[in-house]
């Protein structure tokens, strides 16, 4: 086998994949190693009987439509990835108590002429401010594409054309909403989606917020025909076409130096010689036990002592194999956030108290968006909330199976008791995973799927404009959910294809 390359990348995940097709597209000579013998980490799929299962997916944001495509589109489209993408219908559907008690129902559509509406009905009066608010995001986004590399910015265009993303992006959206003077109600609506960045709103940046909200509410969500697995064999079968090397069942087990610098990757396959390596792994393993301990710099030890027991979410899913249709169980809505409390704060507290005080869930089912997603007569749901570091890392191996048995059971209960959709009596097949799952088979450190959290002073504007010191290590980047771009499918494709632009740039300058 060939044991030299201008670029190998550790880990066929999502940015990982991205990654390495952009950079052979570049024209370097690229190798992806992956431990697993197929591709996409936790995007793929897996069966159980007569059914296909998406272990993770439950939409992506900033695909867009062909007429209007957002930046994950427009990214698949310019390195030739060919998809099948499905839209769904709305935004989502929440069900549960807004924050002062009373009883809340309501389904938010795609589009943000339609969201304005729909928030229009729900409270009385808020048009003005909602365009005030969607007015914001475009400036954030706008703002954040002209800083995205973290390097090349003049202070004093960014004054003049984003004076209010810079006023806002040291706040959390709570101190925003307040600021904008948004009704209560409209804030505990617009607070839904806060378990996609697994931050409250009291700590979650509203930059990031504003990213990933509008590109929901304005670009639509979409997902592949096909399951995840779709996305990744399509990443893999882009970099083959274009002539790129990778290999399955291979570990990269740390990376090789010569006078401070990448020279090589050690694997399970031998040694491979290269100019720089991308590490899909997480950081805290890169640092920890994949480079010499005199590579690490103080400013990563105290980054990383900083961030200590600051990880992501841990997430609990319950997948379901049902043996009637989702109209036979009266299912119309393809995402329900089911919610004990909108007070996010509120809500995250007791999901940190442990299972027994956790009110939050997300259920999805596949077939409202794709009929095809299981065989005929049949329907494929999923129910899915965050783990506790309180019930999971001092659980006995001895009483897993029942305790991951009794938290599905509590889930299944919850929906039926949120919604009445009964679910007992018609699962043909089930699949729990709990944070111990993800760790086993992401090696990631306590089942954590998100990195560290994106929050207070470690938000996604912080990690952009502090790229140039957060890296220093010559020849080595990480990527992925610890990466800039925070957690997600949208978030990792996007962390990849910037990570190989910089890695591109200092290859170029230096040849020179």
């Amino acid at each position: 086998m060939d044991k030299e390359f201008d670029v190998v990348v550790a880990g066929a995940g999502n940015a990982g994949l991205i990654a390495a097709i952009k950079l052979q597209k570049a024209g370097k000579k690229t190798l992806i190693v992956e431990q697993h013998n197929v591709p996409g980490g936790c995007a793929t799929s897996y069966v159980r009987g007569r059914f296909e299962i998406d272990p993770s997916l439950h939409e992506l944001c900033s695909v867009g439509s062909k007429e209007k495509p957002g930046s994950i589109r427009r990214m698949f489209d310019d390195l030739g990835i060919r998809v099948n993408w499905v839209e769904l219908k709305d935004c989502f559907r929440a069900v549960g108590r807004f924050s002062d008690g009373s009883p809340m129902d309501i389904t938010m559509p795609c589009g943000k002429e339609a969201m304005i509406d729909a928030m229009e009905r729900e409270v009385p009066g808020i048009r003005k401010k909602m365009e005030r608010l969607f007015r914001l995001f475009d400036e954030v986004n706008e703002g954040l594409g002209y800083f995205s590399d973290g390097t090349n910015y003049n202070i004093r265009y960014a004054l003049k054309h984003f004076s209010n993303m810079l006023i806002v992006g040291s706040h959390s959206c709570k101190v925003v909403f307040k600021a904008l003077r948004l009704p209560q109600k409209c804030i505990d609506i617009l607070s839904t989606y806060w378990s996609y960045l697994g931050v409250d709103m009291s700590r979650m940046s509203f930059l990031h917020y504003a990213m990933m909200v509008s590109s929901y509410m304005e670009e639509g969500a979409y997902i592949p025909a096909f399951t995840s697995h779709e996305l990744s064999v399509a990443l893999e079968d882009r970099f083959r076409e274009l002539g790129g090397t990778i290999w399955f069942n291979c570990r990269a087990e740390s990376f090789l130096f010569n006078d401070g610098k990448v020279c090589g990757v050690r694997t399970s396959y031998g040694d491979v010689s290269c100019r720089y390596a991308l590490a899909n792994v997480n950081e805290d393993i890169v640092y920890g036990s994949m480079v010499p301990k005199e590579i690490v710099t103080p400013r990563l030890r105290r980054l990383s002592n900083a961030r200590k027991q600051k990880f992501g979410a841990r997430m609990f899913t319950v997948h379901l194999c049902l043996d009637v249709t989702r109209e036979e169980l009266g299912i119309n809505d393809y995402s329900i956030f089911m919610l004990g409390s909108a007070d996010s704060e509120k809500e995250y507290a007791n999901i940190m108290r442990g299972m027994e005080h956790n009110t939050f869930a997300i259920f999805v089912c596949y077939n409202v968006a794709n009929p095809k997603a299981s065989p005929e007569g049949t329907c494929m749901c999923s129910i899915t909330t965050f783990g506790s570091p309180v019930d999971w890392d001092n659980l006995r191996p001895e009483d897993y199976a029942a305790f991951k048995e009794k938290c599905a059971r509590k889930l299944i209960k919850q929906l039926k008791d949120n919604t009445g959709i009964d679910l007992e009596g018609h699962i043909e097949e089930i699949a729990i995973a709990t944070p111990w799952t993800f760790a086993r088979y992401l090696g990631t450190p306590e089942g954590c799927v998100y990195g560290h959290e994106t929050a207070d002073w470690d938000d996604i504007i912080s990690r952009s404009l502090q790229m140039g010191k957060d890296y220093p290590v010559k020849g080595l980047k990480p990527i992925g959910a610890g990466g800039p771009r925070g957690d997600g499918y949208s978030s990792a494709y996007q962390c990849g294809e910037l990570m190989a632009g910089m890695v591109l740039r200092e290859l170029e300058e230096a040849a020179v």
